[in-house]
């Protein structure tokens, strides 16, 4: 992708800079953040009183009750934690057909940008068969063209192994937080298995599914030699339109088995066809499923 087709438009950059990324979970972060937490602390809104113990700060004493009632309370208020994000950008060779490749790179470009916008710890972390060096961001919006310059050096090649890219990430013991995954889904391994890792090791799930129509509902119909992408695999088949409805159900059924993995540990699923713009994306699907608001 030519560095150009990540010029956002003044209009879209500016609806984008009204967006913060959400999650629903409270992590135990960094004070600085915008989603409010369970955990108590420094803050702005009261959150509840506990009785005062030696060693805490003098300062956070409500004096007023003191004065009621001759005991020592201390005020708690919820504080906002600046969780660590990492946005996961499929770079195999499988998101190099039709316009995916491109398609999740200005996605991810423009995620990034709430991200910066709102001053989040944010970090792009592509994979193949294991982790790619990523590229951590933070600091506001004049930071966005060094992610745009790296977004768009980075190319789809190689094999997909989730499996490991996950078990790397999960050994680093890194702290909990929102992993946001840009992928297809596809290839031979399975995706289900170490997306469950990673929400049973505390990380919140963002599932955003990219495919072309004909990843979808294949065009070409009769005797085909379907080649794998990633494997090289060559397989013989008759394609008739009883197994194209076949295939598409299939697909469809993946993708509600994401669907319900991320629903049913609190993240969120998007899935995104090529055909309907970034713009409608951002401001259509991640808003309503609440992965921005």
């Amino acid at each position: 992708m030519a560095q150009s087709e990540f010029k956002i438009e003044r209009a879209f950059l500016e609806r984008l800079e009204r967006l913060t990324i959400h999650w629903q979970k409270s992590f135990p972060g960094i004070v600085g953040g915008h989603n409010s937490s369970k955990f108590s602390g420094p803050g702005q809104e009261f959150l509840d009183h506990r009785n005062f113990t030696a060693g805490d700060d003098l300062r956070a004493v409500n004096w007023r009750a003191y004065m009621r009632l001759e005991k020592l309370f201390l005020k708690m208020f919820q504080i906002e934690p600046r969780v660590p994000i990492r946005l996961f950008l499929d770079a195999s060779e499988s998101m190099g057909l039709g316009n995916k490749w491109s398609y999740a790179r200005r996605l991810a470009a423009a995620i990034t940008y709430v991200g910066l916008v709102r001053l989040d710890a944010i970090q792009v972390i592509p994979f193949r068969e294991e982790l790619v060096e990523g590229m951590s961001c933070g600091g506001g919006r004049h930071r966005f063209s060094p992610v745009a310059d790296y977004l768009g050096a980075l190319e789809a090649k190689g094999k997909t192994d989730f499996d490991r890219v996950a078990r790397e990430f999960l050994g680093d013991n890194r702290q909990r937080g929102l992993v946001i995954v840009i992928s297809d889904f596809m290839g031979e391994g399975d995706w289900l298995r170490p997306l469950q890792f990673l929400a049973d090791f505390g990380h919140e799930l963002t599932l955003i599914q990219i495919w072309d129509d004909d990843d979808r509902s294949p065009g070409a119909i009769g005797d085909l030699e379907v080649t794998e992408v990633e494997s090289g695999k060559q397989v013989k088949i008759n394609f008739d339109e009883k197994a194209r409805e076949q295939y598409t159900a299939g697909f469809d059924e993946y993708a509600e088995q994401l669907r319900r993995l991320a629903l049913r540990n609190q993240g969120r699923y998007s899935g995104l066809p090529t055909s309907t713009s970034v713009e409608d994306a951002v401001f259509g699907s991640l808003i309503a499923t609440q992965g921005l608001r």
